[in-house]
């Protein structure tokens, strides 16, 4: 029998995710409430500019007064999509206060303070979901918080930003720049006025602390995560890709240690195998590579981010989160047992694509060769290129060829094994400061294998 009160549900912020919120649970209230087993009503709207309000919102329900909003003590479930710190937090908090349960899309807040936030709805036995915190309207949380709760997870390879999978895409497919493919996305709505969350891996590393914390059932917080983003990548690198037969990807990579006594959680541009399922995610699509030791290997695939799709995944968890104020019930809340420490970025254990500007002259590749092996680092390929032409190559495994023209510069790349980032940092430390390298060109990762 289906409950003849409604949920009242409470929603903050009114912009491209909660307008399509505000729109799907008015055009499908009775879908919702088949679902539910209760009419679930829209009781409110808070936003900051009552005149920027979306065509098709109902303005009797807009209010500016958030925190009257969630007060009002008859609110069974708040919304929270406006995003930031504060006054997230703050109303949040509030809503835990006054019975209600909470439904964000809040990536930067969860990161940052998802465990005190679990504590207050804890306390007040209210539910906090985050599904569309993630990967948009991929079903990432849920799976990692309830299907996979009686498996081992130890690696989680993902990406999760769309404006820089666009930006890296259109680099490889069309051989554009950096600053003409960030153009193109800008253009086509992909990338902000200000991109700096996305091309700086700010929007990635909240969210690798969020599958972090999830997966290895420990508390990651987006300091924990080592972040690096994409604008230093170049046109050289793609090209040095491809000769790999790799592609470059702004991955998210959430690993356990192979002795199961910490985790890692870092952000940064990587070459991966074509091969690799993630390698053929395209354009502005989100994908996350999970390795678990029963499950095997799993990959979601989908939008990761706009209006719908975000819409879809606080919709789900709205309908989850409804079920169980229905049934006085609430779902999985934190699971932070393990209480693993997080490792510093210098003991992850990675394989290295080095290029570096040297003298084109003998003995420069047995000096280069000599600082890898003074830090234990072995060198897997080395390809040597002149300004105009490839001259010699050495190494464990030699590619190019051809004559040297004494005296002129090179480029020289080297392709380490694995070795500790610490180890491979030092060892780049330690090239820039012979006479015969003229600069480090770039530095890469190579993930995946």
């Amino acid at each position: 029998m289906m409950r003849t009160r409604p949920l009242k549900v409470a929603l903050l912020g009114c912009g491209v995710v909660g307008s399509e919120v505000a729109r799907i649970m008015t055009t499908h209230a009775d879908d919702l409430a088949a679902r539910v087993g209760a009419p679930v009503e829209l009781a409110g709207i808070a936003v900051r500019r009552p005149g920027r309000v979306r065509e098709g919102v109902p303005s009797e329900l807009v209010t500016t007064d958030a925190t009257a909003l969630v007060k009002r003590g008859d609110i069974d479930v708040v919304i929270e999509v406006i995003g930031g710190i504060e006054p997230a937090r703050s109303l949040i908090t509030t809503a835990f206060e006054h019975g209600a349960s909470v439904v964000s899309a809040n990536k930067a807040l969860l990161a940052e303070d998802g465990a005190a936030l679990h504590a207050v709805a804890e306390q007040h036995g209210a539910d906090l979901y985050y599904e569309a915190a993630v990967a948009g309207a991929i079903p990432l949380v849920r799976p990692l918080r309830e299907s996979l709760a009686g498996d081992k997870v130890n690696r989680v390879l993902g990406i999760v930003n769309g404006t820089t999978n666009f930006i890296l895409d259109r680099m490889d497919t069309s051989g554009a720049g950096y600053s003409e493919a960030l153009d193109e996305a800008t253009a086509l709505g992909y990338a902000e006025a200000d991109p700096t969350a996305d091309v700086e891996g700010f929007d990635a590393a909240a969210k690798a602390a969020i599958l972090a914390g999830i997966a290895f059932h420990t508390r990651v917080t987006i300091a924990d995560v080592h972040r690096e983003g994409i604008t230093e990548v170049t046109a050289a690198d793609i090209a040095s890709a491809k000769r790999m037969g790799c592609t470059v990807k702004l991955l998210a990579i959430c690993e356990r240690a192979a002795d199961g006594r910490s985790v890692t959680a870092r952000v940064h541009p990587a070459m991966i195998p074509l091969s690799h399922p993630l390698a053929s995610v395209r354009e502005a699509y989100n994908a996350v590579f999970i390795e678990a030791e029963a499950a095997g290997r799993l990959m979601f695939y989908g939008p990761g981010a706009g209006g719908s799709p975000t819409a879809s995944a606080v919709l789900g968890d709205l309908v989850a989160v409804s079920r169980n104020k229905l049934n006085d019930a609430t779902g999985p809340g934190e699971s932070a047992y393990t209480r693993l420490p997080v490792s510093h970025m210098g003991e992850v254990v990675t394989r290295y694509h080095i290029s570096l500007d040297v003298a084109d002259k003998p003995g420069v590749l047995a000096q280069v060769a000599m600082v890898f092996a003074e830090h234990d680092v072995s060198i897997d390929t080395v390809r040597q290129q002149a300004k105009e032409h490839f001259s010699g190559a050495v190494g464990a495994s030699v590619e190019g060829g051809g004559g040297r023209r004494e005296g002129g510069e090179a480029s020289l790349v080297v392709v380490t094994h694995r070795a500790p980032d610490a180890a491979l940092t030092a060892t780049v430390e330690a090239l820039r400061a012979l006479d015969t390298v003229r600069g480090v060109a770039s530095i890469m990762r190579v993930e995946g294998e």
